[in-house]
């Protein structure tokens, strides 16, 4: 997934909510505000009730397990 100079708009907050019920763990690298980056990734993690991994260089990393076990993808011990 990437950032543009759209910015974090509801459809990049409504894709990213999908991208998350597909696959738990999702990254999303920044094509642009790339000054804020960390602010808008944790603003992201927020509201779409994921874990912000980390932000390395100019990708950021969020993860949300599934809450149905038998269609988790990672699992978490």
């Amino acid at each position: 997934m990437h950032l543009g100079k759209g910015g974090a708009s509801e459809a990049v907050t409504a894709q990213l909510e999908t991208l998350l019920a597909h696959h738990e763990l999702v990254k999303l690298k920044f094509i642009d505000f790339k000054g804020e980056k960390k602010e808008i990734a944790e603003s992201l993690a927020s509201s779409t009730h994921a874990e912000l991994v980390r932000v390395i260089g100019n990708t950021a990393v969020f993860f949300r397990q599934n809450p149905d076990p038998y269609k988790r993808k990672v699992i978490v011990t």
